[in-house]
């Protein structure tokens, strides 16, 4: 994947921000391409592609890259342009410290869940082994994604799915620095897997701990990974 694929993908985004083209729209369609992979950490993002791409102008583009940086999704630098970020050691310990906030609360105080939210949980699970019965990890970590911002969902908070919008651009950034993507994401798939089980039976209080189980053991294997890398 490249940041030439990514802005093919900004671009059959067109029709959406065309519909409203606010800075708002830009950055979400931008967000999109980090959280499904396709903007990948350090890439250069200048203006003018993201304006082609989008039919946008200059302005709203700029506008739209400031509000990425703000969120840390990315970096602006003096003479050089805008560039995907490369979250640090710190960046993984807040955004875990986050997700133990959001997620099992979202699982365990959310409102009377519909068939429809717990059925995308599942979804997001059969996503996940349909991609690794054809080795394709990086559409692991996109499924991933989906299964993380479903249990958020449960929650039933258009504020909290914004939140969790923001965490999952962070959280792609940090994949993308495991050496070993299948090592990384192959024992998540039946975590979650169990989790979704739990959802199913309605068991709200074990499905919480057993997310927040998962977190502290993603963010210990993140860490680890990092001191290898930064070693």
């Amino acid at each position: 994947m490249t940041s030439a694929d990514a802005l093919a993908s900004l671009g059959r985004a067109r029709a959406l921000v065309a519909r409203s083209t606010t800075a708002e729209r830009v950055a979400d369609a931008v967000r999109e391409e980090v959280v499904e992979g396709r903007l990948r950490p350090g890439e250069r993002l200048p203006e003018q592609d993201v304006c082609t791409a989008l039919a946008v102008s200059r302005n709203t583009v700029r506008e739209a890259l400031s509000q990425l940086v703000a969120e840390r999704v990315l970096v602006r630098e003096a003479n050089r342009g805008v560039f995907v970020a490369r979250p640090d050691r710190d960046a993984v310990r807040d955004v875990y410290r986050a997700r133990r906030v959001i997620e099992p609360a979202a699982v365990r105080h959310g409102e009377a869940w519909s068939p429809e939210q717990v059925a995308l949980v599942r979804t997001a699970v059969r996503e996940g082994r349909a991609a690794a019965a054809v080795d394709d990890w990086s559409a692991v970590g996109s499924a991933n994604q989906h299964f993380h911002r479903a249990l958020v969902g449960l929650a039933g908070s258009p504020r909290l799915d914004q939140q969790m919008g923001l965490l999952l651009a962070e959280m792609r950034l940090v994949f993308h620095r495991m050496p070993d993507v299948r090592e990384f994401f192959e024992p998540y798939l039946t975590r979650n897997d169990a989790i979704c089980g739990l959802l199913e039976s309605g068991d709200r209080e074990s499905a919480a701990h057993a997310v927040t189980e998962y977190l502290d053991a993603a963010e210990a294997q993140l860490l680890a990974a990092y001191d290898t890398l930064d070693a």
